[in-house]
């Protein structure tokens, strides 16, 4: 059994806002995650800059809430700190033309999800802090969460520490977004990157939504109706995690039948496999190795048409329009 060291975890208490007094902090895209940083970081009293391309529903939604962006040349020249929620594929091009000319020397640059540090896309000079604060859920959550006085959990990592302060900054950053009152654990930009990848492909939603859909052909292939094959392999799934994640995988088990208990003991381990998880070592593998990363950025490259090909094909998949004809007629869904 491989052995493991038990996580610290560091709450309201171990962080201190003053950290953040006196500094600009740029938000670099307004998107899920930077609508939340930058309006809970004004919440906590920090000062904010946003940078937004003109155009576009971000753009307008900045406005509306209070915002005057600017782009992101002008963000970084006022900044003592810069923070980049800017899609991974987009970063290298916006550092190289926007961020590494105008950048200030000594200050801090953040991320929230380590790809172009832990890939080497984006090599940050030595006089600058390069941290990471990742919130473990989406923007949306993240924003509401704070405004209901509760917070998501976040990771914090190190990779240059030239302040001596690179700890206790990140801390204090993620007080200002809510992330100690969920609790913060730190980690490093390779296994943020790593696991986060990992558990994006083979579980959270490469997994996920071929077994949804396996299941749900599988029904509909032995002469089931289409509809409540998507009750049965995808509309009850959003109750199950609801149940794990309020009480673990026990709280699950408690709430189900004991007929449903019994079939996922002796059927689970039929469909997820000793070859399944030889898949998995290899697809962690791929991600350790860059093969992953450098197949994305390849694939942006080139006008991503394996990627629309797939999503194309996804959204024609029968599941999809039965469940869009099964949800049309929820109200509750439309909120």
């Amino acid at each position: 059994m491989v052995e493991f060291k038990e996580a610290k975890m560091y709450y309201e208490n171990d962080a201190d806002l003053n950290f953040l007094s006196g500094r600009t902090i740029a938000i670099l895209g307004y998107g899920s995650q930077g609508h939340a940083h930058a309006l809970n970081l004004r919440d906590s009293g920090a000062k904010v800059i946003v940078a937004q391309r003109p155009g576009g529903d971000n753009y307008k939604k900045a406005v509306e809430d209070g915002w005057n962006p600017v782009n992101v040349a002008e963000a970084v020249k006022q900044a003592d700190w810069v923070h980049i929620l800017l899609p991974d594929e987009m970063q290298k091009k916006v550092w190289d033309e926007d961020i590494k000319p105008n950048i200030k020397k000594g200050i801090t640059l953040s991320f929230s999800h380590g790809f172009n540090i832990r890939y080497k896309r984006i090599l940050p000079t030595p006089d600058l802090d390069v941290i990471m604060i990742a919130p473990k859920g989406p923007g949306h959550l993240v924003r509401r969460q704070y405004e209901e006085g509760k917070g998501v959990p976040c990771l914090i990592a190190i990779e240059q520490n030239a302040s001596g302060k690179a700890k206790e900054l990140s801390l204090a950053y993620a007080k200002a977004i809510g992330g100690t009152r969920g609790g913060v654990l730190e980690t490093t930009f390779t296994e943020e990157t790593e696991t986060d990848l990992f558990g994006e492909q083979s579980v959270l939603c490469g997994g996920v939504v071929e077994l949804i859909n396996s299941g749900f052909e599988t029904l509909v292939a032995a002469g089931y109706q289409p509809e409540i094959a998507y009750f049965e392999c995808c509309h009850e799934m959003k109750l199950i995690v609801d149940l794990i994640f309020e009480g673990g995988i026990a709280k699950m088990n408690y709430s189900i039948s004991d007929t449903a208990e019994y079939g996922e003991y002796v059927t689970g381990k039929r469909i997820i496999t000793d070859e399944t998880r030889a898949e998995m070592k290899k697809v962690l593998s791929d991600i350790q190795s860059g093969k992953f990363a450098d197949s994305w950025v390849k694939e942006n490259e080139n006008g991503r048409t394996e990627f629309k090909k797939c999503r194309e094909e996804v959204a024609a998949r029968l599941i999809e329009k039965i469940g869009a004809k099964l949800r049309s007629k929820m109200a509750w869904t439309k909120k």
